[in-house]
């Protein structure tokens, strides 16, 4: 059958194009693709093309499909997975794969977030990679996997016990924890985590420069939510301090963050973690930074007499995929809260090639639609002189300018269908 996916052939090289699926294979599965989350990972392998780790060096003859953040339905099943899966079933993947840097949204020319129809690879389903998905939203779906990050970030933190080897996992609890530089959207996403899982901090203050996005933060997670799940929570501007890490350790009562997460590669950002570090204080680098050769200062002082350390997570592994989407879809987490704009699969390539330059939280591209990629809070405007726009921006106005099931169904009824190439 017919697909219509983007496709990498090199570095800045995005195509949409039309083609041939490979006839599927009895340990395979065809699936529809409904909605892909856009990530700054898609942006990088773009940018770097055959440079990139993940990206095979033949790109240029044998382009793959980007996007790794999806949800969709299957279509039909191989005869090996018969019973395991059915057509309609949704479904959710964790991207990485064990022991290789082969991953889908990178390096598969059939399987990829961005595409209107592909074939999931059988190393993934062997792998128990394919997750049933059984929410109401396929964008809920779609932000699972970035979701996992954060996750998978709070359990990669670690305290010790002194003479005893064995690093105690995760954050601690009931301790204090700082996001600094962290009301983007996967910033948001740790806090709506911390303040909803089960183990969690008796304080967590929160960071930034921009008054606005603090201004947002703080309206969509509001401290009376967080005193309610027994979480003091503050926002502070760093921007307006003289002297900030003194500020963020006076919050904290003067003894330091058992917990620190870091979501800027900002040298000065990473010097204010380290400043406000308890004693057996771990500082989490969550932010990926493009530079190969970034550093930053650090107190080697504080490591040998203060137990102080560093932790670094890239993406989340499937045991995190499940607790996100079990707190998903009991509704403990909101992943609409990352969400900005809205396009169709039309509007990917341009998307995700300027995707460092469009600002706001996660980009959301529905494949079967036709849709230049659109603000929500543009709605509203653009709805009078469009009535799809009129009706989302009512909608979406109910949830206080967030994305939403009914939105999106609304969307995937009436927007324009993608015409497929020949």
């Amino acid at each position: 059958m017919k697909t219509t996916a983007l496709r990498l052939y090199g570095e800045n090289d995005l195509r949409l194009e039309t083609f041939e699926l490979p006839p599927m294979g009895d340990d395979e599965i065809l699936v529809k693709l409904v909605c892909d989350s856009l990530c700054m990972s898609s942006y990088k392998a773009a940018a770097q093309g055959a440079k990139h780790k993940r990206v095979p060096a033949d790109v240029a003859e044998h382009p793959t499909v980007v996007g790794h953040e999806f949800c969709g339905e299957v279509v039909e099943v191989g005869a090996k997975w018969q019973g395991r899966f059915a057509p309609g079933d949704r479904f959710v993947i964790q991207p990485a794969q064990k022991g290789t840097y082969d991953a889908v949204g990178y390096s598969y020319g059939a399987m990829g977030g961005d595409m209107t129809y592909g074939i999931i690879p059988a190393a993934y389903i062997e792998a128990g990679n394919v997750l049933p998905y059984r929410g109401d939203a396929f964008f809920h779906g779609a932000l699972v996997e970035p979701l996992s990050c954060v996750t998978g970030a709070a359990h990669a933190n670690y305290h010790t016990r002194q003479g005893d080897y064995n690093h105690l996992m995760d954050i601690k609890e009931g301790g204090k924890a700082a996001a600094l530089a962290a009301v983007g959207p996967m910033g948001l996403a740790m806090l709506d985590y911390l303040i909803h899982r089960d183990r969690k901090p008796s304080l967590l203050v929160v960071t930034d420069i921009d008054e606005a996005r603090l201004a947002r933060a703080e309206e969509i997670l509001p401290p009376a939510e967080a005193k309610a799940q027994g979480v003091e929570l503050v926002y502070v501007n760093t921007g307006a301090l003289e002297d900030p890490a003194a500020k963020l350790r006076e919050l904290s009562g003067g003894d330091g963050y058992d917990d620190v997460f870091v979501f800027a590669p900002v040298p000065a950002v990473i010097g204010q973690g380290d400043a406000i570090l308890a004693y057996d204080g771990c500082l989490n680098f969550f932010a990926g930074p493009s530079d190969t050769a970034f550093s930053a200062p650090f107190n080697f002082y504080d490591v040998h007499y203060n137990a102080t350390h560093i932790a670094g997570t890239s993406g989340g592994n499937t045991d995190d995929m499940v607790e996100s989407l079990d707190l998903a879809t009991q509704g403990r987490i909101d992943p609409s809260i990352l969400v900005t704009h809205i396009g169709g699969l039309d509007s990917a390539a341009e998307a995700t090639l300027n995707l460092p330059h469009i600002p706001g939280g996660k980009k959301l591209i529905y494949n079967h639609i036709s849709m230049p990629l659109t603000a929500i809070a543009d709605f509203a405007e653009l709805g009078k002189g469009d009535p799809l726009f009129a009706a989302l921006a009512e909608i979406t106005a109910k949830t206080g300018g967030l994305w939403s099931a009914e939105a999106e169904k609304y969307l995937l009824e009436h927007a324009k269908p993608l015409e497929q190439g020949s």
